[in-house]
């Protein structure tokens, strides 16, 4: 079953914040405009608002509400899309040329400045102090990961706590925060928000941890971009981090990154293949499952509804999900 499947029920809500999020980013610029847009075009799951709106279900369900939250969220998360593309020197972007790629690193880093200010600008509408202060938070968490991000970046002494400490800013916050404020935005109760906000932590965790998995499982295609594109890179996602308990994995990946501007990628293929074959994704699986267990049981927390359920299929959707 495709994910939309799971959530077709919330389709016209779903377009209705589409016209909005592409209403939202237009500029009297034609470059910040175009480049704007284009990410926007390119599509991807939407899965932020999908969240939004379920979470908002749990309580007064107004789509004018949801719509000014989920509008929001789902921008952040394409100005941060924008910034990691120049951080990573990533020509493609679900298959499509990147901002930076096509235009240049100043247009990418102002479009994804542009592209934050319009989602803090749309927040507005939302009469509810706590509702921002918490938006604003995420934000500075997310900038916190991204900065983590580059200063681990070929750096092969990081243990565990140090990729989900990571992972939980990159990811996990801002699919928290999608859960949390759609139950803000809908009067849910305390421990009802609560309740949502642990779902989409969990989940956020689980989500990233797969995605690093299928960095190496899934196939260029099937990503948009080359298998084994974070390792590229330089980053050192759950997988790698893993392998590097093998004394001659470590050595040989060592040397890669010392002379990472003299190789060719292709030398970094015999290390890929020993990833997928080291025990260390099922390694990884297993922590993502425990994730998802916890996210299980938060949802216990709310009560009996259709959203709950939608849910529920989402976080087994995502535990199964191929790429």
């Amino acid at each position: 079953m495709k994910l939309a499947m799971i959530y077709s029920f919330l389709k016209q809500d779903l377009a209705k914040i589409e016209d909005a999020v592409n209403e939202t980013i237009q500029s009297e610029n034609p470059v910040l405009r175009e480049a704007s847009s284009q990410l926007l075009q390119a599509g991807g799951k939407r899965i932020r608002p999908v969240f939004v709106l379920l979470a908002g279900k749990f309580g007064d369900y107004d789509i004018e509400r949801m719509k000014a939250v989920a509008v929001s969220l789902e921008l952040i998360h394409t100005a941060s899309l924008v910034h990691d593309d120049v951080i990573d020197e990533a020509e493609l972007r679900r298959g499509e040329p990147t901002i930076k790629s096509r235009w240049d690193n100043r247009i990418a880093m102002y479009t994804g400045d542009y592209i934050f200010a319009r989602s803090l600008e749309n927040l507005s509408k939302l009469d509810n102090p706590r509702a921002h202060q918490i938006l604003a938070k995420t934000m500075v968490e997310l900038c916190l990961g991204e900065i983590e991000q580059i200063k681990d970046k070929y750096n092969l002494d990081q243990n565990l706590r140090t990729y989900l400490r990571r992972i939980k800013r990159k990811t996990a916050l801002l699919i928290a925060a999608s859960c949390q404020l759609g139950g803000i935005a809908s009067n849910v109760s305390p421990s009802e928000e609560k309740a949502l906000y642990y779902y989409g932590y969990y989940v956020g965790m689980s989500y990233q941890i797969i995605d690093d998995v299928l960095d190496f499982t899934a196939s260029e295609e099937e990503l948009g971009k080359p298998a084994g594109s974070d390792l590229l890179q330089g980053n050192i996602t759950l997988p790698v981090l893993y392998s590097l308990e093998n004394p001659e994995f470590n050595h040989q990946l060592q040397n890669y990154f010392k002379s990472s501007e003299t190789l060719n990628p292709e030398d970094l293929k015999p290390l890929i293949e020993e990833i997928k074959t080291n025990g260390s994704i099922g390694r990884s699986l297993a922590i993502s499952d425990r994730y998802l267990k916890k996210a299980y049981e938060s949802l216990d927390q709310l009560p009996s509804h259709r959203a709950k359920q939608t849910l529920k299929g989402i976080a087994k959707y995502i535990g199964k999900r191929k790429a």
